[in-house]
Order: structure tokens, then sequence, then C-alpha cells
């Protein structure tokens, strides 16, 4: 194995240990880093979404936020375009990746082995 695979085994490890965070009820506050990073989405203990922030000034705050306001072609598809579904029992972990092919390297690792749901085979 690569230096760099194993690199990647243990940011994936640090994803996945990272606390699941609640998607804040109406009118609060979304919790996360403004940097990029690979997030996961859940709903229990189902992977829902995993992603990463290629772009964007505020990092993972933005892009979750973008799913919360139904913006995200995941809240398009997988939550009917209503990003508010995830108020309810979804949960968020997210592992701060400034660099640009670790953070893409690791975003495929973690859907290759968690398998998010609307992959059609979770």
């Amino acid at each position: 194995m690569t230096d760099e695979f194993e690199k990647i085994k243990q940011l994936f490890e640090e994803l996945i240990a990272q606390p699941e965070i609640k998607f804040p009820p109406r009118r609060k506050s979304l919790e996360a880093p403004r940097a990029r990073g690979v997030y996961i989405i859940r709903r229990g203990q189902k992977v829902l979404h995993v992603g990463s922030t290629p772009r964007g000034k505020n990092g993972l705050h933005q892009r979750l936020r973008n799913h919360l306001d139904g913006i995200s072609e995941f809240a398009r598809v997988f939550l009917s375009g209503d990003g508010n579904r995830l108020r309810i029992g979804h949960t968020y972990q997210c592992l701060v990746v400034p660099n640009k092919r670790p953070r893409a390297l690791l975003e495929h690792y973690a859907i290759g082995v968690l398998c998010p749901a609307h992959l059609g085979d979770g």
C-alpha cells in the first residue's frame, strides 16, 4: 500500500469518528466549519450522502446550508427539493481537509466504503 492510500484511510477513520451533529431547527444557526472538507449525511445509522467542498468560500458550512436550502443536486433528487427534511432525524459529520487531492480521494473512498443510499444500493 502506498503512503497516500494509508493517509486517505487515516483521514476516513478521522471522518467517521467525528461527532454526529443534528441539523438545526428553523431559525437556528448551522454549526459547521467555514473551511473546505468532506462530510457525511445520515438518517439514523443509514448513510444518505457523502460530499465534499471543491469550491465555495464558506466551505462545509456553505455546502451543508445549500442542502438545507434545497439548492443542491442531492436535495433536489433525494429530498424532492425540500432540504428542510434534513432538520428532522438527520445528522452530519464533517472533517476539514484543506488540500484538494486528499479531499477528493477521501470523498471517493468514503463513498466506496459507505455506499450512500442515493447511489441506489444503500
